[in-house]
């Protein structure tokens, strides 16, 4: 393995101009054998620059993210490396700056996910054995790879695995992590006049903190719950240490005191949330100090998650019955709501500069529902929590400051627009009852407090005036956002031609919000899922509204800047959906913007959000426009997204194949067209296939490119490359239902003479996963699977034509199939379709099978013949064919680029075509087919319902044959 090769080419990734095709080389490179050490060398050599150091180790982390594990937590490396990578990564954590360790620590992460603890047993034990005293460096190097791992547990189920592993820890690292903290207490005691060593310590400290939270995130731990009294002195110690060397000159950035009293705060609001019973004693003392911080530091940036943590502290005290009478008095809530709220609700300087310099940071700030550590969402949540508890006393109260800052706006509204601002908020917060969700917002108003009034005598104004001042008009606007469900549907006809009109806006943060909030009114409906602002009112002004967008989304042309605000794409997003085929008269200028948008970010995908709502866009045009405009879509988007694929950007490339399974499934041409004859051979590359996020999206592709591309799939001899994926996809339990519906679609596609030498393999390969690796999806899909096969006799199929298939896999294989799978969880099918489906293969079976009409005569006609009764007490309704009527808005703050995939809604499959649309009522159908059996074998149906049922259920069966 040549290292400098490797570091050259690591080097040139950082290069914009080069990066692609060091991307590619290294991705080349990576199949060579002990590539990861390599990287890990690489990263451990001193001598190497800083930069290619840390590319090092972020390639490391993505190697290891797509290498670790296979589907079924595998390792796919040899193991002499995995065992070499899992000794060598603490060492070299301990070493290197706190920027590579940033990145190390991600891979570890990923590592302990599939490894930790059953397969890394020893990994606490080696973390354990290099603590020291008082060396800092090594002392945080270790820390960051426990908290790496263990702050996994959080968001995690309860559960036997979780726990155990979570005990085993604790007996390992609990009391070292305890005494650390008493070392480093003790060494920031010895050291307050050195700086470097206070804040190394500090920096400690810090980490300590994170840990203690993470090891508490499910019970409180024991060890800890033994020493509460010490480690609340030392909370309380740390709230209060002061020291000139740890301050921070910057009244931007926090230091190393500010960082650890958030740190302290963040534990603190954990233990009275979670462990108030046993962390009760030791309240009282925190309540005082959160209030000294609070009326204490002044307004700085650098001390806002200080502020905003103490604030969710009190907030929670104040939510505890034996805290909360502290607050109880006209008096208390006058000074809370003046020394306290006002201050921290009220805009700052740095407020406003962010505003003008860096606005969409300022909007994923402001946002409601934003999980962003804000000194004012702090505030509201604290005064909401008291109205909770003390409503009209609250209301009262905080309704004279409101009064008073917009008397204060009223004297000079030039001079005074804070103080409206400061009303506005205020207002609000007490207004809001609840929590808003992002589909509605909010749902529950203060009942002593009038929204629409307040709305109409000071909101408005600042939507109607042109010249009103920026912020207060995005206060306007947001003010419409939260508070969008109360009101009535003619009051939005009112509103929403305002919000429409500040699109034109100059300012970023107004033609923002103005997009927030269009797009969350256009998705808001009523109990019966009408929409309040109505499609035709949207028509007219579509074509000027999105090229509007468009150019506000272009403006500056770089990748990085056209991606920026997904705001805007999301608008855009939203207005396509309700267009729906509306947008045909204008779909060749979408198109073109949409297509144009495509091809420069395909350069440098940087917002997952962004990517996923644009190509959303591309998913409502293909799915409102494909239908009627099949040609006109696939000439306009095929080529771009083809040359995305041919260009292998990987963060696309699920999207773009949702893409093209959309244009196939809109398009109602039953033959693909020149263009799309193309895709066999790219979809059926096994290389795609290897990506875990590439496989959703390209079985959905393959299958509805099957059923209008089998003849040529059959003449290209490319049936048994179909089958191939089939067979890595249902070996792997994560992949068994697309499997699945790859089957079920070739089975149909395709007819028995051009599968027949394939279809032992196949039900072979089903049997050895219900033998080996059975779960419940998989069983009911194979029952699934067995019915379709069984009821398309007019195909060439049916229960004899399965049964013969069956013993070329092994002789009377299927009566321990059909008795002990198929027949007794027939019943567990519950869609419809599937229930409809399996009616109709059990009549068939019954009225047309030779082999159970003799072969299985002594049991199997009846076993059938109760089965399908059963399913006859609950007939399975016909399938409504119509498409859905809203497509449901999804929560995607967790996106990333990686390997997970993400479902494009405009891209989920169309409401099925119902395989059996001549079977309408189906229990008359099931008698006419009986019947019409009966008469055509000579009486035979009639014969065994006679000796094969009992009394009741020959009655029923007759009145099943009876009917129609």
């Amino acid at each position: 393995m040549d290292i400098q090769a490797i570091a050259g080419l690591l080097q040139a990734s950082l290069d914009p101009t080069q990066n692609r095709r060091a991307e590619q080389s290294l991705k080349a490179e990576e199949v060579k054998p002990a590539f990861s050490l390599a990287l890990l060398q690489i990263v451990a050599t001193e001598t190497f620059p800083q930069t290619t150091r840390l590319a090092g180790a972020l390639f490391f982390k993505n190697f290891i993210r797509r290498n670790w594990t296979d589907e079924e937590g595998n390792h796919k490396l040899p193991q002499d490396e995995v065992s070499t990578i899992k000794s060598e990564l603490i060492g070299l954590m301990v070493k290197v700056p706190p920027s590579i360790q940033a990145q190390l620590g991600d891979a570890i992460s990923v590592i302990a996910d599939s490894d930790f603890w059953q397969r890394w047993d020893t990994l606490v034990d080696d973390l354990v054995s290099r603590l020291t005293p008082d060396n800092a460096q090594v002392n945080n190097g270790v820390l960051h790879v426990a908290h790496s791992i263990f702050r996994r547990w959080e968001p995690l189920f309860r559960s036997d695995d979780l726990y155990t592993e979570i005990n085993h820890v604790l007996s390992k690292f609990a009391n070292p992590l305890l005494q650390l903290w008493q070392n480093t207490d003790h060494m920031i005691e010895q050291n307050r006049e050195n700086a470097d060593v206070l804040k190394a310590q500090f920096a400690t400290l810090d980490v300590i903190l994170k840990l203690v939270y993470d090891l508490s995130t499910h019970d409180m731990p024991p060890q800890f719950e033994e020493t509460l009294p010490a480690i609340a002195a030392l909370l309380q110690k740390y709230l209060t240490y002061d020291n000139p060397l740890l301050q921070s000159n910057d009244d931007d950035e926090a230091g190393p005191l500010e960082v650890v009293r958030a740190g302290v705060f963040r534990v603190l609001v954990q233990y009275a949330r979670m462990y108030s019973e046993e962390f009760d004693s030791h309240i009282e003392q925190f309540i005082a100090t959160s209030w000294n911080f609070l009326t204490g530091l002044g307004p700085e940036a650098k001390y806002d998650v200080v502020v905003s943590r103490a604030l969710d502290f009190l907030t929670i005290v104040v939510s505890m019955g034996k805290y909360a009478g502290q607050f109880n008095d006209a008096a208390v809530l006058s000074q809370v709501t003046e020394n306290v709220v006002i201050p921290n609700l009220s805009l700052r300087e740095s407020d406003i500069e962010t505003f003008e310099d860096e606005p969409i940071e300022f909007i994923r700030r402001d946002l409601e529902g934003s999980d962003e550590d804000t000194r004012r969402r702090g505030a509201t949540n604290f005064l909401r929590k008291l109205m909770e508890q003390f409503e009209k006393l609250v209301t009262d109260i905080v309704m004279r400051y409101v009064n008073h800052f917009l008397a204060e706006y009223a004297k000079d509204r030039q001079e005074n627009w804070k103080a409206k601002d400061t009303a506005v908020h205020l207002f609000s917060s007490i207004a809001a009852k609840g929590v808003a969700t992002s589909a509605k917002g909010v749902l529950s108003v203060n009942p002593n407090v009038d929204v629409i009034d307040f709305f109409q005598n000071h909101i408005a104004e600042d939507l109607t005036t042109p010249d009103a001042q920026l912020l207060l008009k995005v206060d306007a606007i947001k003010y419409l956002y939260i508070f969008r469900s109360i009101l009535s549907p003619q009051q939005w006809q009112a509103a929403f031609p305002l919000l429409v009109k500040h699109l034109n806006s100059s300012n970023y943060v107004v033609y923002t919000y103005a997009a927030i909030a269009v797009d969350r009114a256009l998705y808001l409906t009523d109990d019966q899922r009408q929409p309040t602002i109505l499609r035709d009112s949207i028509v007219p002004l579509s074509k000027d509204l999105l090229q509007h967008l468009f150019t506000l989304i272009t403006k500056d042309t770089k990748p990085e800047k056209v991606q920026e605000n997904e705001f805007l794409v999301k608008c855009v997003m939203r207005v396509l959906i309700v267009l729906r085929d509306g947008l045909v008269p204008i779909m060749d200028m979408v198109l073109m913007n949409l297509v144009n948008i495509t091809k420069v970010i395909r350069h440098n995908p940087s917002n997952p959000g962004f990517c996923y709502y644009h190509f959303e866009c591309l998913g409502a045009l293909i799915r409102f426009a494909g239908p009627t405009q099949p040609e006109r879509v696939e000439a306009g988007l095929f080529g771009p997204l083809t040359e995305i694929l041919g260009a292998d950007v990987e963060e696309f490339r699920p999207y773009i194949f949702q893409l093209l399974a959309a244009m196939m499934d809109t398009n109602p041409s039953p033959t693909l067209s020149p263009s799309f004859q193309q895709l066999p051979a790219p979809v059926l590359n096994p290389v795609l296939w290897e990506s875990k996020g590439n496989v959703p999206a390209l079985t959905r592709c393959l299958c509805n490119m099957l059923p209008k591309a089998s003849p040529q799939i059959a003449a290209a001899n490319q049936i048994e490359a179909v089958l191939i994926i089939f067979q890595k996809l249902v070996s792997l339990k994560v992949y068994e239902t697309y499997a699945m519906d790859l089957i079920e679609t070739v089975v149909t596609s395709f007819p028995p003479k051009a599968l027949e030498n394939y279809w032992p393999s196949i039900l072979q390969l089903m049997f050895t996963r219900l033998s080996n690796s059975k779960t419940e999806t998989f069983t009911l899909r194979f029952i699934r699977f067995y019915h379709l096969v069984s009821a398309h006799t007019e195909k060439g199929l049916g229960a004899d034509f399965f049964i013969s298939v069956a013993d070329r896999v092994q002789a009377n294989i299927f009566t321990q199939v059909y008795t002990q799978i198929i027949l007794p969880d027939t019943q567990k099918l519950s869609r419809p379709a599937d229930r409809k489906t399996a009616v109709v293969s059990l009549t068939r079976t019954l009225a047309d099978s030779q082999a159970f009409a003799e072969r299985y005569a002594k049991r199997g006609w009846t076993i059938t013949c109760q089965a399908l009764l059963l399913l006859l007490v609950n007939p399975p309704v016909p399938q409504s064919g119509a498409d859905d009527a809203v497509i449901e808005d999804r929560d995607v703050d967790d996106l990333s680029f990686g390997a997970a995939f993400t479902q494009l809604n405009t891209c989920r499959s169309l409401t099925p075509a119902d395989p059996w649309p001549e079977v309408r009522d189906v229990r008359a159908w099931v008698g006419a087919t009986l019947r019409a059996a009966d008469e055509r074998s000579g009486g035979r149906v009639g014969r065994f319902v006679g000796e094969k049922l009992g009394e009741e259920e020959r009655g029923v069966l007759r009145g099943v044959m009876g009917s129609g």
